[in-house]
């Protein structure tokens, strides 16, 4: 993947090495909602933190904007800080064209890089649940060290499998913008059971992976930046975190009633729509449902 010769977005706080005042604490099972790429795959039961599904519900979590540590203003200096920054920049540049073409008013999310754990406006962040979106302060967090987690732990190595892991959590923020975010977490609060709940949670996944293909659509027709292998790369990703794969790894058996994010499949066929199409009409995996 070509980056090194873009801009980097301003839009980043670095919290890398500051640690979480007051320890980790709790993470209000219920109320809040972290919409992580795998949250669970790194040694967190789905059933427990619902990886995906927590910030969907949006009601917060007892954590004020004002405990939130304070890191770093602007883009990084160092080499895996600048490649995060610079792929924000162009989903800044992708989703603002979009929206405009729309109607609409694009508003940059804030990318907070971190180590080991902090603090977000949907409560106690680790790096154990993998890059999440939360809705609440429309922040993306991130430990750099998901990327290592990548290529050795799933298999998934590659800037491009990087840069669609920010671009599937930016994809959250492009759901929120919309508003489809709050319609799910009415709807999810109306589900009779928690696999209904969670069949909603895979449908938002899904969009998000859509939205993922539709930014690298957008990227490499206005700055061409994929090279040969590079959508294997992100494919590859796709499917290595698939609810399917990663719970036969873990648990040896399959639970689909327990999927919060999609099979691998489901997630390889919308990225690939995304990518292919480019249009965010293609995305709607929740027609029907809300």
């Amino acid at each position: 993947m070509k980056w090194e010769d873009f801009r980097s977005s301003g839009n980043v706080e670095d919290r890398r090495g500051m640690g979480m005042p007051g320890g980790a604490g709790g993470l209000g099972i219920g109320t809040i909602i972290v919409v992580g790429l795998v949250g669970w795959a790194l040694g967190i039961n789905p059933l427990v933190l619902l990886s995906g599904l927590e910030s969907l519900q949006g009601g917060g979590s007892g954590y004020e904007q004002s405990a939130q540590p304070q890191g770093k203003q602007g883009a990084p200096s160092d080499q895996l800080g600048r490649f995060a920054s610079t792929v924000l920049a162009q989903t800044e540049d992708v989703w603002t064209d979009i929206f405009r073409q729309q109607g609409r008013t694009y508003k940059d999310p804030t990318m907070v890089l971190f180590s080991g754990a902090t603090r977000s406006a949907c409560g106690g962040a680790s790096s154990a649940m993998g890059p999440f979106y939360c809705p609440l302060d429309q922040k993306v967090y991130l430990d750099l060290t998901f990327f290592q987690e990548m290529k050795t732990r799933f298999r998934a190595p590659g800037d491009f499998a990087n840069a669609y892991v920010i671009a599937h959590e930016v994809g959250h923020h492009v759901q929120n913008l919309i508003g489809i975010l709050p319609k799910v977490q009415e709807a999810q609060r109306a589900a009779g059971n928690r696999a209904e709940a969670n069949a909603l949670s895979v449908r938002v996944e899904l969009m998000a992976d859509c939205f993922a293909g539709v930014w690298a659509n957008h990227a490499n027709e206005r700055f061409r930046i994929l090279e040969p292998g590079d959508v294997e790369e992100a494919l590859n990703a796709a499917s290595a975190i698939g609810d399917d794969r990663l719970q036969k790894q873990s648990q040896g058996t399959v639970v689909p009633d327990s999927f919060t994010h999609g099979t691998s499949q489901q997630r390889v066929t919308w990225f690939t729509r995304g990518l292919k199409t480019g249009s965010m009409q293609q995305c709607n995996t929740l027609q029907g449902a809300i």
